[in-house]
């Protein structure tokens, strides 16, 4: 006689994110007019996240910018020049577009 344990499976969890949408399996298929408004909710919302991770970037160049323009001499002169301009420039331009991004939400 085969030996059977008591212990029962352990259940298929999946986690689904919060935009995650669920759909009925008996409704009646989208229209094409809702399938090109969610397609196009979807699209702005991968725009803002390639720009949020722009944002974050330019504020790393403008970072490092600003250690190359203080290196010193290790550093020849035009790339200190350039660097620094860029550090004084870089955040200013992430802040617009920060700006742009939450105007645009």
């Amino acid at each position: 006689m085969p030996k059977t344990t008591n212990t029962p499976k352990k259940p298929d969890l999946r986690l689904v994110s919060a935009e995650a949408e669920i759909y009925d399996m008996m409704r009646a298929p989208q229209t094409t007019a809702e399938r090109v408004q969610r397609l196009q909710a979807e699209a702005r919302a991968l725009a803002v996240e390639q720009v949020e991770a722009l944002e974050r970037l330019l504020l790393e160049a403008a970072t490092m910018a600003e250690e190359i323009a203080k290196g010193g001499d290790a550093y020849p002169v035009g790339a200190r020049e350039i660097a620094s301009r860029l550090a004084e420039d870089l955040p200013s331009k992430a802040g617009s577009i920060k700006a742009i991004v939450s105007r645009a939400i």
